[in-house]
């Protein structure tokens, strides 16, 4: 119940904090591109449920018809407006409005697309043994850029408090 109000309580703020930034965003991605503003896609939350995710859209609409699920580099479907966004990953502030619905928390696993949990071995296809497998992962770019320019910004800090927060609220039981 803890993280649960710790969720919903820094999603909130989060949420009309930067509301001022989602608007300009907004208008950039609008600029930009034709489509919509959000990108949706079915992801696996906790303990299996499938949810649509909110995400900045940073590429071409239909960008999934045009190449592969995975993007590498420079790829061509990425929008300018998007390149930014996925540079300082602005594209995944949007993901406040699942944590406030409850569909994600901002301590804990990412959400994967059901393909990824398909293959999954056996042994982690539970619920309780996905969440505990896939909190421990981290991508291995973050953490090598991290450690070879650690720089004081408004990530790290957030990163920090998040962080924190969650070691507090996991000791408080």
């Amino acid at each position: 119940m803890g993280k649960r109000c710790f969720d919903i309580a820094l999603a909130f703020a989060g949420l009309v904090l930067l509301s001022p930034l989602f608007l300009i965003v907004a208008v950039l991605i609008k600029t930009d591109s034709a489509g919509p503003v959000f990108f949706r896609q079915e992801r696996v939350g906790r303990c299996g449920r499938p949810f649509r995710i909110h995400k900045f859209r940073t590429m071409l609409v239909h960008a999934e018809r045009q190449g592969p699920q995975l993007t590498v580099g420079a790829d061509r479907r990425i929008t300018r407006v998007g390149a930014v966004l996925r540079k300082y990953k602005l594209d995944e502030l949007p993901q406040l409005i699942d944590v406030l619905f409850g569909s994600m928390s901002l301590v804990g696993p990412r959400p994967e697309v059901p393909q990824y949990v398909a293959l999954y071995p056996a042994e982690g296809q539970t619920p309780d043994q996905i969440s505990a497998t896939r909190a421990v992962f981290q991508p291995e770019t973050s953490i090598i850029s991290f450690l070879g320019n650690v720089k004081i910004t408004w990530r790290l800090v957030a990163g920090t408090v998040l962080t924190v927060g969650g070691v507090v609220l996991i000791l408080a039981g």
